[in-house]
């Protein structure tokens, strides 16, 4: 029976519209354990995870460096063995040979073997999936254009900028057409154009109905593109679910921006929400309920200032980030 942890936000709206699709990935009570030291105690990288990634969609994996993302990756994979709990991908037990044939993956730093040229390269692992001869060649010329490297398929790997090394990598995880995605950082150290060559293909992978599972420390890019992400910190699943649903959280942040405080403006509100700009004649203050506001407003009034405007703040993904995770910390 899986342990759900207490302070784990889960949002169910959008797995019930999903429960329609099958599931790409169902990790169940995942636990990892590693002896450390000495005397060898252990310690807990991951704490009775349980995720569903459905079929057809793009999930982001979120966490501090630590939280556990790669351990999980790796599980998922058969790379490496859980202490408890099971996984199942496509339907099949996650150690089944034949889920092999329906997965590509990029781990966050692959090995690259530097002195072949890109299209060596792919040939390569297009015969490791048995196709050869003209068959391997036209599937090796049609990755190269998808990811942008035709032009670039006869130069050496070694002289092969960072995000020509990723977009190569992202070719060597399609070369079986698989079903199901799986990228470990793949944006990490790009620059803001390969960022978004890298989340287009990405969502050009979802409309051919493909699944796609990547962790990322690039929140922004996160939300733009996924449908639904999990938040990992100290190996237990902090939240989980679909974007707007997970931002739709109670309390909605609010901005009031007053003028005619003559500087009282922090020993007045300050202990109704946070202030986020005073100057002479200019005060702005972020609070958290309707409450807080009718206070606000209240002294406002009393003290003959203006209010210039209330504006709503919508909550985005790095601040539920940091929620979870600064304030865990906390």
């Amino acid at each position: 029976m899986p342990v759900e942890n207490k302070d784990t936000v889960r949002i169910e709206s959008s797995t019930e519209k999903a429960k329609t699709r099958s599931k790409a990935i169902e990790i169940s009570d995942l636990t990892k354990e590693y002896p450390m030291g000495l005397f060898k105690k252990k310690v807990r990288a991951l704490d009775h995870v349980s995720m569903v990634i459905h079929e057809g969609e793009i999930f982001g994996f979120l966490g501090p460096n630590g939280a556990g993302k790669t351990t999980t990756l790796k599980i998922i994979l058969d790379l490496n063995r859980p202490t408890s709990g099971t996984v199942t991908i496509l339907g099949r037990d996650h150690r089944d040979l034949l889920v092999r044939e329906e997965l590509g993956y990029l781990p966050e730093r692959p090995y690259f073997y530097e002195y072949l040229t890109a299209s060596e390269f792919l040939i390569f692992y297009a015969r490791l999936f048995g196709l050869k001869g003209a068959q391997a060649r036209a599937k090796v010329n049609s990755l190269l254009e998808r990811v942008r490297l035709e032009e670039a398929k006869d130069l050496p790997l070694r002289k092969f900028s960072k995000g020509m090394l990723q977009r190569i990598g992202i070719a060597q995880a399609l070369i079986n057409d698989p079903k199901l995605v799986i990228l470990d950082e793949p944006m990490s150290g790009l620059d803001p154009i390969g960022r978004r060559e890298v989340r287009d293909l990405i969502l050009q992978l979802k409309q051919e109905g493909k699944t796609i599972f990547f962790s990322s420390h690039i929140i922004s890019d996160v939300e733009v593109i996924c449908d639904r992400v999990a938040i990992l910190h100290r190996g237990k699943v902090m939240a989980e679910g679909g974007i707007d649903d997970l931002l739709q959280m109670p309390n909605v942040v609010r901005e009031i921006e007053l003028k005619g405080l003559c500087g009282e403006g922090e020993r007045l509100l300050g202990s109704y929400g946070k202030v986020v700009l005073e100057t002479s004649d200019r005060f702005l203050i972020r609070v958290m309920s309707e409450a807080d506001i009718e206070h606000v407003l209240d002294i406002a009034r009393k003290r003959g200032a203006k209010v210039v405007s209330i504006i709503p703040h919508k909550q985005s993904l790095e601040d539920l980030f940091a929620q979870k995770v600064i304030g865990e910390r906390g």
